[in-house]
């Protein structure tokens, strides 16, 4: 395989990265009572050391009531879970890393099977002023990111979670200024938190949002049918402040649109003219939602990514579950030792190493 664009320098504005590996986000829930342990910044500094080009943390959460539904998922606020990050950052630049904090709130979280889809925004309303609250804690958990050190941020707006419930006609039935009709006018919540994060880190630090057109709730769900419906989602995102798209898919390869086989991260890049980061089953061959059913996955090869990579689709390529088990797989991809690669195991999923 030619992996040479694999292992080209990004760079964008003042953000440069040694290549375009990214390590995908993905829940460990392994931080003590929301405090990341000496273990944490080891599993992220491992990967570092590795020849991950940029790694982006686990959801980590803000200051707000039911921002999180798993005890041990971090926290990104208060004093000895921020000490607990800096830890992490200053391992990861150690080791020649860079990253980003991955900033989180879960929202309403519960499954389709419990109840109606049309009930879910009904049981969990928010004000206006829990609306603002929950904007400045963005904000400020963005502001923390800078001040630690870290090399950008990410902000969590796919996979059902709160952002993403805004986005959704389906849990967002709203009738205020934060409801409404068409895609553009249910993305004002997001254009206010990336506004309000913009404002905290200033111009210069690289700001990245994750998206998805499906839902932990329904995974065939979409959000934007044609691509102008995916211009009026996501330019007014780039003019609140996005720097990259994190294109979230089940499957990388999987066309976006009709009559093109353009992926999501490529459509993204086509739209906006921004840098856009590719993920879903990259380097395995099966979809990651097979592993909360405990399904391993084995290796596959990454040449359609490599194609797509080489033609400028998109710009960078998060890996998770081939990271997660085998955290030399950037090394063995580069070195050629793709025969040495490890199998994903769903056991890695409850461990850290």
């Amino acid at each position: 395989m030619n992996t040479e664009a694999l292992f080209s320098p990004f760079s964008y504005k003042n953000f440069q990265l040694k290549n375009r590996v990214v390590m995908a986000p993905m829940t460990r829930a392994q931080s003590d009572n929301g405090v990341p342990t000496q273990q944490i910044a080891d599993y992220y500094a491992r990967r570092a050391a590795s020849e991950v080009g940029l790694i982006l943390s686990e959801g980590t959460v803000i200051n707000r009531p039911g921002s999180k539904n798993l005890q041990n998922i971090p926290d990104f606020y208060g004093t000895e879970a921020l000490k607990g990050w800096k830890n992490v950052i200053d391992s990861v630049h150690h080791n020649g890393g860079k990253m980003g904090p991955q900033i989180w709130h879960v929202g309403d979280t519960r499954s389709v099977a419990d109840y109606p889809l049309v009930e879910m925004e009904k049981a969990s309303t928010m004000t206006l002023e829990d609306i603002q609250d929950t904007i400045a804690q963005f904000a400020a958990s963005a502001k923390s990111a800078k001040d630690l050190g870290f090399d950008c941020l990410e902000i969590h707006g796919a996979h059902g979670y709160l952002i993403d419930q805004f986005f959704w006609e389906v849990t967002n039935t709203r009738s205020d200024e934060y409801g409404g009709k068409t895609l553009k006018e249910r993305s004002g919540f997001a254009v206010d938190i990336i506004k309000a994060m913009r404002a905290a880190v200033g111009e210069d630090f690289t700001i990245i949002i994750r998206l998805s057109q499906w839902k932990q709730q329904d995974y065939k769900s979409r959000l934007a049918t044609t691509p102008a419906e995916m211009e009026d989602w996501l330019l007014p995102m780039k003019e609140a402040g996005v720097d990259i798209f994190h294109c979230s898919q089940r499957r990388f390869w999987e066309p976006e649109f009709e009559g093109s086989d353009l992926n999501f991260a490529g459509w993204a890049k086509k739209i906006t003219g921004q840098p856009t980061i590719t993920v879903g089953s990259v380097g395995l061959n099966s979809d990651f939602m097979g592993a909360f059913a405990g399904e391993g996955a084995e290796k596959s090869d990454i040449s359609e990514l490599l194609k797509r990579l080489d033609r400028q689709d998109f710009d960078l390529v998060a890996v998770g579950r081939a990271l997660l088990s085998d955290y030399q797989w950037v090394q063995k991809i580069k070195e050629g030792r793709t025969e040495d690669i490890l199998d994903f195991s769903a056991e890695s999923l409850s461990v850290l190493y």
